[in-house]
């Protein structure tokens, strides 16, 4: 029997929530338990959330804030009966603020009727068996090679399984359905090369003075290109939270910029840039981004790498084949997803253009 807004997933695992529980009609590759554990982020002390002993668990002041600031109806009527599956596996950086994210993902479709959910904090919930049931995918700050079964031992029925998954989450997105993410799902399948650079020892750093640049312009390279490609890009560097920014609204009459009236607005965050070569308004519809010229000169001589053009997306949308893109930089801390109505009116609406329930023009910037 299938248990409707189920969190699927163990309440003791860390991050890759090890395990399944049995209220979810789940199709998993291999049975009902992980084929291995993955590597643990063993620096998890908050008292609640993400990276405390309970990471599947959102901090009840948070979650009292944010369903007050939740909006009470959706841009446009559902086609149909709409179902999302939540993933909140990391095999990085640990973000506290994941469970609420699906949290909010949860509660949103709820509250709205947009949607139903399902979150899973196992990447064996992304198999083709499995996705057959859901519209669209939510990736709650996924850090990492999120999809990939660890094989220390390049065993190839291991690898198999990661090719596998790799293929469904493809087909289903291709075939019609619909992605979403949000701030780490940008700092995923990609990894440095060669030694970090280093000062010499002793050497401080100048006030307002960026690190030592990085090779190939930050970020490292690629690890699945179909993935960079249809996430948008991938990270490089990120201002520190709390990094106060303006945000402008990029498409003030795109449906999915409605809740923002052509305002732009301000916030804190921890504020990611992309690297250079992976980021373009060729790729992406840029519905928002820094207003840079804003950016106080410390902060922008803090900027590792910086882009030359100095354009730094925050969020936007995309086609990937016959399906759809929605994605989201802001969300590393907990207030994101209570401090701004209106920044939840443009995530509902941008589920439901991944939905492909509200229409939006989606073509590339430039």
């Amino acid at each position: 029997m299938h248990v409707k807004e189920s969190t699927i997933g163990s309440a003791a695992a860390v991050i890759c929530a090890i395990g399944l529980a049995t209220a979810g009609s789940f199709a998993q590759e291999g049975g009902d338990e992980p084929l291995a554990d993955t590597a643990l982020d063993r620096s998890m002390t908050d008292e609640c959330g993400g990276r405390s002993p309970k990471p599947t668990i959102p901090c009840e002041d948070d979650v009292a804030r944010m369903l007050n600031a939740l909006p009470a109806t959706a841009p446009a009527r559902p086609a149909q009966p709409r179902k999302v599956l939540v993933v909140g596996v990391s095999q990085g950086y640990q973000h506290s603020s994941i469970p609420l994210a699906a949290r909010t993902i949860q509660e949103m479709g709820k509250k709205t009727g947009a949607w139903t959910t399902d979150v899973s904090y196992h990447a064996g919930s992304v198999n083709a068996a499995n996705l057959e049931q859901y519209d669209a995918i939510f990736l709650a700050s996924t850090t990492g090679t999120f999809l990939d079964e660890p094989n220390p031992f390049d065993d190839p029925a291991v690898q198999a399984v990661t090719d596998a998954r790799r293929r469904a989450f493809l087909d289903f997105v291709r075939g019609g359905k619909g992605i979403a993410g949000i701030h780490a799902a940008g700092d995923a399948y990609h990894a440095r090369v060669g030694p970090r650079p280093r000062r010499n020892r002793g050497e401080r750093l100048p006030p307002c003075t960026a690190a030592l640049p990085t090779p190939g312009g930050g970020g490292g390279v690629s690890l699945w290109d179909d993935y960079i490609t249809l996430i948008g890009g991938y990270f490089k560097w990120h201002w520190n939270y709390p990094t106060a920014i303006t945000v402008k609204i990029e498409d003030p009459d795109n449906p999915i910029n409605a809740a923002f009236g052509g305002r732009s607005f301000n916030t804190i965050d921890e504020v990611y840039t992309y690297n250079d070569a992976s980021w373009s308004r060729g790729n992406v519809r840029v519905l928002t981004s820094i207003d840079y010229s804003l950016m106080s000169d410390c902060d922008k001589g803090l900027e590792n790498n910086p882009r030359p053009d100095h354009d730094y997306g925050l969020s936007w949308i995309r086609r990937e084949g016959e399906g759809r893109v929605f994605y989201q930089a802001l969300g590393h801390h907990e207030s994101i997803y209570y401090n701004n109505p209106a920044m939840l009116e443009h995530i509902l609406a941008g589920m439901q253009y991944a939905l492909g329930d509200l229409e939006a023009d989606d073509s590339p910037s430039r």
